[in-house]
C-alpha cells in the first residue's frame, strides 16, 4: 500500500496502518455536555518500519495515550476543515500483518464537537429530560473519537448514562424490549448500555443518541433473521409506531429480494429524534435517525424509509472510498430507491420521482454554474483539506441516479441490467470502492456474461472527455463523470402519468382570473407527492396575485397543513414575489412556523429552515436576521455552521437550500 493519504479530507496514515476493530468506553455527562472515556483501536500494520499512527481529531481533549505503557503523543496544528492530526509513536519492530492496540483517553468538547447536538429538555417533545444525538457524516466523527473517515471497522461500546442510550449497533444489554432504562429511574440512575457492531462500517456511521427514549417492536416477518422497531420519546412512541409499522419491514423485505442478498446488520430500527435534527433521515447502521416531520398521521411520508433502507446495501454495505466518489453512495441509493417505488407501487411512480427530482437537480446545476462548476461533476477532484460538505447537493443523488438509468436503458433495460446489479452487490458488499473500481467491474461483468452488443453499448456512453477527443471536437464536455454544465449529457424522458393531474391543476391556477372555479375536490385522489409537485410547478410560473394565494392556502388546507413538505412549498409559492402586498404577512407566518412559535416544534430539518430563511430574507432582511439570531441555538451545529461561517451574514445560508443525504424531496431521505 502507498504510504500517502488519498482521502483529501484526512491527515491520517490509514494506508500504512488501519483500524480493524475498536472499543468505546464512554460516559455521557449531560451537565457538562461532553462525552468522557476512551477508545481502544485494534490496528493492523501494512508497511515496514512504521514509527507512528496518525488519527484525525477535532477539538477533543486528550488525557492519556498508551499501548503497553503511557506514550508521548503530539497534536498537529489545527486545520480549519481537517482538524488536528494526533501523532502516536508505536513500538519498534512491527511487521506488515502484525497487530497493535492503542488506547486513547479523552473527552469531547462543547461547543467544539460538531458531531454532537445537546438539547435542553425544553427542546424535546416531552420536555422532561435533555437529549443528545450525533451526526458524523461526512467528516465529523473526528470530533467524537480519534479516527479516520476512510476505514471500515467493527466496534463494541459500553455507554454509561442516566438516560437510555442508543448506538449504531446491536444492543447486547439491557434488552431493548425489557423495562425502560433497565427498570432504573430515568434521569437519575446511571445504567451501562452495551453494544456490538459485528459488520465493518465507516466512521461516519458511528452514531449515538441518549434521551428519554423507549422502544416498540414491529411485527417480525416470518422467515427473517432480522428484527425491526422504532424508538421515540414516550409521548410520541405510539404515533411513531403506527406511522411506520405497516411499511418498514415490507420495504426491507422488498429490498432483499431486489438486490438478491439478505440484510446483513441484524437489526433495522428507526429513531424519531427531536425536531432539531437537521435531516430527513440518516442511515446509521442498525439505527436510522429520522425527523419527526415524517409523523403526519396518514403515512404519506413513510417512503423516506425506502431511501434509508437502500443505504444498507449502497453506502453502509458498499461504501465510497472517499468524498470524491460520494455519488456511488447516493446515486446508487436513489436509483435503487426509485426502482423499489416501481416494485412497491407502479412503474409510473418510478418515473414520477425521477421527474420531481429533476427540478432539484437542475436548480443545483444552475446554482453551481455561478458558484463552483466542479461541483456539477459526479466525480469531484477535491483539493487537500477541502470540505466535502461544500459540495453537498442533489447532484450526486439525481445526476448519479440518471447516469445509472441511462446505463440501464443503453444496455437494453432492466432484464439486462438487474442481474449486473445483483453481481455488483455480491462483489463489493463490505468494501470501500472508487468509481474506477465500479466501472472496471461493470465492463468486466458484461465481458463475462454479456456479449459484443453490451460492450459496444457501454463504450457508446459519454463517460468523460475522451469522446470529445475521439470526434476531434472542441465542444465543452458534458460527460457523465467529469462533465460540467446545467444539463445532463443526454436528454432523459420519464413517465409523466402521475404528474399530469398536478401539472394541469397548476396550469389552471396560472391562467385563472377567478378562483371560484376551484374546489377542494381538485386535489382529491392526489397523494402528498403529487400535491407537492403541483406546488413546485406553480413556482415555475409568474407569482400568483395575493388574493389567489389566500384562496390557495385556505381551499386546499395548505396554510395550516401538518405535512411539513406541503407547508414549505406553500410558503415558497406565497413568497415568490417579495414585493407582494401580502409578502410580509406570509413571511411572518413562515418564520413563526419554522422556528416553532406556531406549534412549539422548530423545523430544524435544513430542507425546511434554509429555504424559508432565504425566502424571508428576500422580503425583509432584518426580519430574517433578527429571527435567526433569536432562535439559532435551536438549530443543529452543522446548520449553524453553514450560517455562521460567513460571520453572521445570512446571505450564504440563504443562497443554498440543498440539504441532502438521508429526503430532499417529499419521498426521499438521507442527510436532508
Amino acid at each position: 500500500m502507498s504510504a500517502e493519504t488519498t482521502d483529501p479530507a484526512s491527515q491520517s496514515n490509514y494506508r500504512q496502518i488501519s483500524t480493524k476493530h475498536f472499543l468505546l468506553d464512554w460516559s455521557i455527562d449531560f451537565h457538562e455536555k461532553v462525552i468522557k472515556g476512551s477508545v481502544t483501536h485494534e490496528l493492523t500494520v501494512h508497511t515496514n518500519d512504521l514509527k507512528e499512527v496518525i488519527f484525525d481529531t477535532w477539538d477533543v481533549v486528550i488525557k492519556r495515550v498508551y499501548v503497553e505503557d503511557d506514550l508521548q503523543y503530539s497534536l498537529g496544528e489545527k486545520h480549519e476543515v481537517m482538524g488536528s492530526a494526533l501523532y502516536i509513536p508505536l513500538p519498534a519492530g512491527l511487521q506488515p500483518g502484525s497487530s497493535v492496540k492503542v488506547t486513547i483517553e479523552y473527552n469531547t468538547t462543547e461547543p467544539g464537537c460538531k458531531a454532537l447536538q445537546w438539547l435542553d429538555k425544553a427542546q424535546t417533545h416531552g420536555k422532561t429530560h435533555p437529549c443528545l444525538f450525533s451526526q458524523c457524516q461526512p467528516i465529523y466523527a473526528r470530533g467524537l473519537l480519534p479516527y479516520t473517515p476512510s476505514v471500515k471497522a467493527t466496534y463494541e461500546a459500553r455507554i454509561a448514562s442516566v438516560l437510555p442510550a442508543l448506538m449504531s449497533a446491536i444492543r447486547v444489554s439491557p434488552p431493548a424490549e425489557g423495562p425502560v432504562h433497565d427498570g432504573k429511574l430515568v434521569g437519575q440512575d446511571e445504567v451501562t448500555y452495551v453494544y456490538s457492531q459485528p459488520v465493518p462500517i465507516p466512521s461516519y456511521l458511528v452514531a449515538i443518541a441518549s434521551g428519554n427514549l423507549c422502544y416498540r417492536a414491529f411485527e417480525k416477518l416470518e422467515g427473517k433473521d432480522w428484527t425491526s422497531g422504532v424508538w421515540a420519546e414516550p409521548n410520541i412512541i405510539n404515533d411513531a409506531w403506527w406511522e411506520f409499522k405497516e411499511d418498514t419491514t415490507r420495504f426491507l423485505a422488498a429490498e432483499e429480494e431486489l438486490v438478491g442478498m439478505p440484510y446483513k446488520f441484524g437489526v433495522y430500527d428507526l429513531l424519531v429524534l427531536p425536531p432539531a435534527f437537521p435531516y430527513g433521515g440518516m442511515e446509521n447502521a442498525c439505527l436510522t435517525f429520522v425527523t419527526p416531520t415524517l409523523l403526519t398521521g396518514d403515512r404519506t411520508l413513510v417512503d423516506v424509509v425506502v431511501h434509508e433502507i437502500t443505504h444498507s446495501y449502497f453506502g453502509n454495505g458498499i461504501t465510497h472510498a472517499d468524498a470524491s466518489h460520494f455519488w456511488l453512495n447516493e446515486g446508487w441509493t436513489t436509483y435503487i430507491e426509485r426502482l423499489l417505488q416501481q416494485i412497491l407501487h407502479s412503474p409510473a411512480h418510478r418515473g414520477f420521482y425521477f421527474l420531481t427530482g429533476s427540478k432539484d437537480l437542475y436548480d443545483d446545476l444552475k446554482l453551481y454554474e455561478q458558484r463552483n462548476k466542479k461541483y456539477q461533476k459526479l466525480q469531484i477532484e477535491f483539493e487537500k483539506g477541502e470540505n466535502p460538505d461544500d459540495a453537498y447537493s442533489s447532484v450526486p443523488y439525481d445526476k448519479g441516479a440518471n447516469f445509472l438509468l441511462h446505463i440501464e436503458r443503453t444496455l437494453g433495460g432492466l432484464d439486462v441490467f438487474l442481474p449486473y446489479v445483483k453481481d455488483y452487490v455480491k462483489t463489493f458488499m463490505g468494501k470501500s470502492i472508487t468509481t474506477e473500481m465500479w466501472k472496471e467491474h461493470l465492463f468486466g461483468y458484461y465481458a463475462r456474461f454479456g456479449g459484443d452488443d453490451e460492450l459496444e453499448a457501454l463504450k457508446s456512453i459519454d463517460w468523460d472527455a475522451s469522446i470529445c477527443f475521439f470526434f476531434r471536437t472542441t465542444r465543452p464536455t458534458i460527460a457523465w463523470l467529469f462533465g460540467t454544465g446545467v444539463t445532463l449529457p443526454v436528454p432523459m424522458e420519464y413517465d409523466m402519468t402521475l404528474a399530469q393531474q398536478s401539472y394541469k391543476l397548476a396550469e389552471r391556477w396560472n391562467k385563472t382570473k377567478d378562483t371560484s372555479e376551484f374546489s377542494a375536490t381538485d386535489i382529491s385522489g392526489m397523494d402528498a407527492n403529487q400535491i407537492g409537485a403541483f406546488l413546485e410547478r406553480l413556482q415555475s410560473f409568474d407569482p400568483l396575485p395575493a388574493a389567489h394565494i389566500d384562496d390557495l392556502g385556505d381551499l386546499y388546507g395548505l396554510v395550516s397543513s401538518p405535512n411539513a413538505e406541503l407547508r414549505l412549498r406553500f410558503y415558497q409559492v406565497a413568497l415568490l414575489d417579495p414585493k407582494s402586498a401580502k409578502s410580509e404577512l406570509y413571511a411572518t407566518a413562515a418564520l413563526g412556523w419554522v422556528v416553532g412559535e406556531e406549534d412549539g416544534m422548530v423545523k430544524g430539518r435544513m430542507k425546511f429552515c434554509r429555504p424559508i430563511f432565504r425566502a424571508v430574507y428576500s422580503v425583509n432582511k432584518a426580519m430574517a436576521q433578527v429571527k435567526y439570531q433569536e432562535h439559532k441555538n435551536s438549530f443543529h451545529p452543522i446548520a449553524r455552521d453553514l450560517i455562521e461561517q460567513v460571520r453572521g451574514n445570512l446571505a450564504r445560508f440563504l443562497l443554498d437550500e440543498t440539504d441532502v443525504g438521508v429526503g430532499y424531496r417529499v419521498n426521499q431521505g438521507s442527510r436532508n
